[in-house]
């Protein structure tokens, strides 16, 4: 593994984790009207909280695309799966609220689940698929159960709406890594000529702004603890599917290495919920100011 590309990882995974907290704190405030409309943006941006938390969300996200050109998309996706480390630990210093057995666990699971992945299945660059078909197959799936996650989620937005609403923005978040990949390879191989004829640029901007709309009114609908740990697990499960269906990245097959890639992820999973659960998350509105009246929410 390139120290550069840990290093790269792990700073975005923080501006990441930071980045959420502080634009939940923001979107909680929101007002109800604007879930899963555009107007919620606008309202957000005359928030200086949240567009702290914007910045450093793209810095972050920067940060990984530069991570994602210099290594696999199937090594860099679990290693940004730990921005819900950097997450719980600016929530903690908020709330003064100790990790606990349930953090420690969460925790341990989460770094060893990333550790075993990568291990066993030792990612590796390889020749990625030129038959658009492949691409258009895969996308079109992650892109369609993002869609219906939406639809349903328009339904019941107070119960479990925010988590399909994470779920499908982590989704459209890993297509996004995906094609930032690709976007890079055509930039390097024909400049920005070669860059800006290619559909996968706008892309990336779609899924960007799609799943920025998708997670803010997650965010704005239920505590942290609800939408961040489906946004977590999401993501560098549809990237890998995207790095090992399209882009060429190899993992080991064997029966072994298969069941060590298995196991570490359903322990990065159970980590993230365990973390994603902890009471250091942040609560929401209704929870943390009962009591107070809110004249943005209606």
């Amino acid at each position: 593994m390139s120290v550069l590309v840990l290093l790269l990882a792990v700073s975005a995974a923080c501006c990441l984790g930071f980045g959420f907290v502080l634009q939940q704190n923001a979107a909680q405030k929101a007002p109800l009207g604007d879930f899963l409309s555009f107007r919620l943006l606008l309202d957000l941006m005359r928030i200086p909280r949240w567009l702290g938390g914007l910045a450093l969300m793209v810095a972050g996200m920067v940060l990984g695309a530069i991570a994602l050109g210099k290594g696999e998309i199937s090594l860099v996706e679990p290693l940004l799966a730990t921005n819900l480390l950097f997450a719980l630990a600016l929530s903690r210093h908020q709330t003064g609220q100790p990790l606990g057995r349930q953090g420690w666990a969460g925790l341990l699971l989460l770094a060893g689940g990333v550790s075993a992945f990568i291990l066993a299945g030792e990612p590796r660059a390889g020749t990625a698929v030129t038959d658009p078909l492949r691409h258009w197959l895969i996308i079109g799936a992650v892109v369609g159960a993002a869609l219906l996650m939406t639809t349903y989620a328009k339904r019941s937005r107070l119960s479990g709406g925010p988590v399909l609403l994470a779920l499908a923005a982590g989704l459209l978040y890993g297509v996004q890594d995906a094609l930032t990949r690709v976007s890079g390879t055509r930039f390097s191989d024909g400049g920005l000529t070669g860059l800006l004829t290619g559909w996968q640029p706008y892309g990336v901007v779609a899924c960007g702004v799609t799943g920025l709309v998708l997670v803010q009114s997650a965010f704005e609908t239920a505590p942290l603890r609800m939408s961040l740990p489906a946004l977590t697990a999401a993501e560098p499960l549809a990237g890998i599917l995207c790095g090992v269906g399209f882009l060429g990245d190899r993992l080991r097959t064997d029966t072994g290495a298969l069941a060590g890639e298995a196991a570490g992820l359903a322990a990065v999973v159970g980590g993230i919920v365990l973390l994603g659960l902890h009471p250091a998350m942040p609560c929401g509105a209704g929870e943390t100011e009962r009591g107070t009246p809110d004249l943005q929410r209606r």
